[in-house]
């Protein structure tokens, strides 16, 4: 699919601010494509589905993960986690994408998940750090991803997680094992002690 037709079906899928922060992923996606040597099309093309499915009313996304192969357990958290998920499924029985990597990236791109990709890890850290988000933390992540896609992510693991904790909410096993993956490959290189 070319990049100007798949940003013309999503923009008929958003409103102006979220269709707006999709751009601003893209542009952020593709300048840490080029950082780290990713396929620039496949992040271009994950980066502007990533929030395909993100308006669609709660109970079309309910439905959607009821009748399909997605984890039923998705039920049972916070309704945020769902268009990533079933955005992927769209995109695939709605446009023919079928790239594992892209619809990976979609999938994932809100909670995280153990092992990762390259192209995973990029839309997941550009959606955080895109220049319209401004919040607590994000300056650390921003600069660590100017060398460090890994440590980037790991910071982006680390904060959500520390967020949904102090809010008392329950968190998504993927968001977890994504933390502990990255922890361990940061032990691995020898960025972390212990």
């Amino acid at each position: 699919m070319e990049l100007n037709e798949a940003i013309e079906i999503v923009k008929g899928q958003l409103g102006k601010s979220r269709f707006d922060h999709t751009l601003r992923v893209l542009e952020t996606a593709r300048e840490l494509a080029r950082r780290f040597h990713a396929p620039l099309e496949k992040v271009e093309l994950a980066a502007v589905f990533h929030d395909y499915a993100k308006q669609r009313p709660t109970e079309d996304l309910r439905r959607e993960i009821i009748s399909s192969d997605l984890p039923k357990d998705l039920l049972d958290y916070h309704s945020e986690l769902w268009h990533g998920p079933v955005g992927a499924i769209l995109a695939e029985r709605q446009y023919g994408i079928t790239d594992k990597e892209i619809l990976g990236a979609i999938y994932c791109h809100t909670t995280g998940k153990p092992h990762m990709n390259k192209i995973e890890m990029i839309v997941y850290l550009a959606d955080y750090i895109e220049p319209g988000r401004d919040f607590p933390g994000l300056e650390e992540v921003r600069e660590a991803a100017e060398g460090d896609l890994l440590y980037a992510c790991w910071i982006v693991s680390r904060n959500t997680i520390n967020h949904l904790l102090n809010k008392e909410a329950t968190i998504y096993p993927d968001s977890i094992h994504a933390y502990n993956d990255f922890t361990r490959k940061m032990k691995m290189e020898g960025k972390f002690n212990g």
